[in-house]
């Protein structure tokens, strides 16, 4: 065999082998393997399609909404398109310690599903924040720098029997 004739039928099958990889990738079951990013509205205009599959839902922690029962290590909470009162939400249900940074008006992202009880199950819990650090100035209230950081107390997230104030609630 002539090198020539070699070579053209090395890629030929490199095409070949090419080929049927994107026909697979295209073809195959991968679209059952996708996680979809929705925000509440999104997720509420979808109706029954909704229901059943695997996404995540980005949103704020809707105020006043964190229930944290520590003993079942049972956390609900409201995610919403935003901080208006009447912003489209969906009510999560975690069974997970949620991360130290958690607390009202603070964006996140979950995954789980969404069943006909109009509840987001949660197995996955992220929270948004940003990547820049700025160190205090020597003239910056640190009191102040503080408050930025704990949610303001509510009658409804610091009251009532199984609950505490919520992981980043004032004590």
């Amino acid at each position: 065999m002539k090198p020539t004739t070699r070579n053209r039928l090395l890629a030929l099958a490199a095409l070949l082998v090419g080929g049927v990889g994107l026909a697979f990738v295209a073809f195959g079951n991968l679209g059952e393997n996708l996680v979809y990013y929705w925000s509440p509205s999104e997720m509420l205009a979808q109706g029954d399609r909704a229901y059943g599959a695997t996404v995540r839902l980005g949103g704020l922690v809707q105020p006043g909404s964190i229930h944290w029962d520590e003993s079942h290590t049972s956390l609900t909470f409201r995610v919403a398109q935003g901080l208006e009162p009447d912003s489209p939400s969906v009510l999560v249900r975690s069974t997970e310690v949620p991360p130290q940074m958690f607390r009202e008006r603070i964006g996140v992202v979950v995954e789980g599903t969404y069943d006909r009880s109009q509840v987001f199950s949660s197995n996955r819990l992220m929270v948004n924040h940003s990547n820049e650090y700025r160190a205090p100035r020597n003239s910056d209230d640190v009191k102040k720098l503080y408050e930025t950081l704990e949610p303001e107390p509510t009658a409804q997230n610091s009251a009532g029997p199984g609950t505490t104030g919520g992981p980043g609630a004032k004590p």
